[in-house]
């Protein structure tokens, strides 16, 4: 593996047979993929990192009917998989891409446990998010990356693989859904071996920091990714790293030096790109990435490019009242790259975005911010815990909070009025604030006031003050929780019907009853957090084929483009049925555009787990709200 982004030539010319753009969760499945079948492989990053969104996500991905559910005894019908999508995503429902996905996953899924490092975990509790319709799975349906030590990485792949979001760890300790996690939320709540267990935790993290400066305990996202990496490193990938695309060759550019049409030409067959590297000296340097068999579009969407989330998400007027989770480098340049060509960029989607609820996170110094800048929270656990509700500046609720993160805001968007910032605040009492988390606060015994402190969190001693700190109507306040705490107590949502999903309740606390996701809110000091939309990447991308291939408006294939990951148009038609809906569909599709490039016609697995292999299990646990 090639970890400097300079050319291999001073000519300025690479061949290879296929070239890969962005090193997500796609883009890495089919350069394993492709290099597995013998072809030679180089994959392009912009950022200095590799990993993309992939590598800051929960790393659970939707695979239903995957091999390590059938090892677990549960062999569903796939047409229960296709009835859940239809009643979810109605006409917005694509049969021919449906199917091929629903074909492809086992096989994806037999293809990295048998054949690469990329080793998985069962979801056996995770649950679709829409349990009362027709067909939605109770578990068994997503897999998740096995933890990793990453003393197992090469030094090369370490360099390489971005690390952590720090938003989502603790001091940079990833924590993974399940037994980790449930494990270290029971220190809080006085439970001697989660005590003890998260003090081995943050202790070795802290011998990692100390000995290897990076915490060495790889999980979700960053444990997927590096299993990936080092997968592609296994099989002589080449992988450069700050090293754009700047535009597509076509056959004929490629055969007149990049110089017919710019690169550009229509009717073409892609036949790779030119890319920006950099010298040792520190200059920049453009040069040809000639690609005998095809090019993968897998740079990870527009998260970040703010005038395409002008024009596309709603209620966004200047394309900034938005907070991306994605890396900086998103910006769409995959989309770009694939409209030179003629492509076709989709946006009739139900959503553009892959909505998340975040809060901002001022980092400072003393009173001072810090570098200038915020962190991103996603609000992916806290929302379901029973003793918390959101609300709008009238201090009434809006949706169900203990459903999916995409339900939280597309519904806070629709409840707020035009001309109105869209945002809202998540409430809880003391009692809650100490037993789970709200937003980035950590509950016992991690101490409140540098949350307090920064003003990330508001504290009232009362609802009117918290309200009116929070610029929230104090009566709607009142009225909304007294109503919600006289139904709580019975366990009961008449108004949005929290809790009555095994989704909602396996996201709650079982220990609470009648109802794991329902309790009142009503032991002062009251505590708030402000939360906007966010996003965890984007739906709308470039049309595609069930075999991965790059399509024109008028249907027909550009040869030689593919495109996986989040530059592909999303197969839910911008719906999020299920947790995990973008990480599988990008791992199927990269596996299918990788054989797509070799040209293979017969699957080199079974598409079972091998008898004897030896699996790694989260007790069947994973948080259905931990999905990304």
């Amino acid at each position: 593996m090639n970890a400097q982004p300079t050319p291999a030539a001073e000519n300025g010319t690479v061949e290879t047979d296929v070239l890969v753009i962005g090193s997500g969760a796609g883009g890495l499945a089919a350069a394993v993929t492709a290099a597995y079948h013998g072809l030679r492989v180089v994959v392009v990053e912009k950022a200095d990192v590799c990993g993309g969104a992939t590598a800051w996500s929960g790393g659970w991905a939707w695979t239903p009917g995957n091999p390590l559910a059938k090892a677990d005894g549960v062999d569903e019908d796939p047409e229960l998989f296709r009835t859940y999508l239809r009643h979810r995503l109605g006409e917005r429902y694509d049969g021919a891409r449906i199917d091929a996905f629903l074909e492809a996953v086992p096989h994806m899924v037999g293809f990295f446990e048998e054949k690469t490092r990329l080793q998985f975990t069962p979801g056996a509790k995770i649950r679709d998010i829409y349990g009362k319709t027709p067909g939605a799975g109770t578990g068994h349906r997503s897999v998740g990356p096995a933890p990793l030590d990453a003393t197992r990485l090469s030094p090369r792949v370490r360099k390489l693989l971005r690390g952590q979001l720090y938003e989502t760890s603790f001091l940079g300790m990833g924590i993974m859904a399940g037994p980790d996690l449930a494990k270290i939320l029971s220190a809080s709540q006085g439970s001697l071996s989660g005590l003890a267990y998260s003090a081995w935790r943050v202790g070795r993290h802290l011998l990692d920091l100390a000995v290897h400066r990076r915490g060495m305990h790889l999980v979700n996202g960053t444990a997927l990714v590096g299993r990936l990496l080092q997968s592609a490193d296994d099989l002589g990938v080449d992988v450069r790293v700050s090293t754009p695309a700047v535009r597509l060759l076509t056959a004929d550019a490629a055969a007149h030096g990049g110089e017919h049409d710019g690169g550009r030409d229509d009717g073409g067959r892609v036949a790779g790109a030119v890319v920006r590297g950099v010298r040792p000296d520190g200059s920049e340097v453009e040069y040809e990435i000639r690609a005998a068999r095809g090019v993968v579009l897998a740079a990870g969407g527009f998260p970040n490019d703010v005038e395409r989330r002008r024009e596309l998400f709603p209620k966004t007027p200047t394309g900034r009242e938005h907070w991306t989770l994605a890396p900086k480098e998103t910006t769409g340049d995959g989309i770009t790259l694939g409209e030179s060509v003629g492509a076709l960029f989709q946006t009739e989607v139900e959503s553009a975005a892959a909505w998340c609820p975040v809060s901002l996170v001022p980092y400072t110094v003393g009173k001072a911010p810090a570098f200038g800048r915020n962190g991103v929270f996603p609000h992916i656990m806290d929302r379901a815990k029973p003793g918390s509700i959101g609300v709008r500046r009238d201090g009434k609720r809006f949706v169900n909070e203990a459903n999916g993160y995409y339900d939280y805001v597309s519904g806070l968007i629709a409840a707020t009025p035009e001309g109105e910032a869209v945002e809202s605040w998540q409430i809880a009492d003391s009692r809650f604030v100490r037993k789970y988390p709200l937003g980035m606060a950590k509950p016992l015994p991690v101490p409140l006031f540098p949350y307090l402190r920064n003003g990330y969190l508001v504290k009232g001693r009362t609802l009117e003050e918290l309200a009116a700190k929070c610029g929230i109507d104090s009566a709607g306040l009142r009225e909304t929780v007294e109503r919600f705490n006289e139904n709580a107590r019975l366990g009961e949502d008449p108004e949005f019907e929290r809790g009555e999903t095994e989704f909602n309740r396996y996201g709650g606390d079982a220990k609470v009853g009648p109802n794991p996701s329902l309790a009142p809110i009503e032991k002062g000091p009251y505590y708030a957090v402000k939360v906007v939309p966010g996003s965890f990447g984007t739906f709308a991308g470039l049309a595609a084929d069930g075999r991965a291939r790059v399509l024109r408006a008028d249907g027909s294939a550009i040869p030689g483009l593919f495109v996986a990951g989040n530059d592909q148009a999303n197969i839910m038609g911008g719906f999020y049925p299920a947790g995990g809906i973008n990480l599988g569909p990008a791992l199927t599709f990269g596996y299918v555009a990788g054989r797509e490039l070799a040209g293979a016609d017969v699957y080199e697995d079974g598409g079972t787990v091998p008898a004897g292999r030896d699996h790694v299990r989260s007790g069947g646990a994973g948080s259905a709200a931990s999905t990304a």
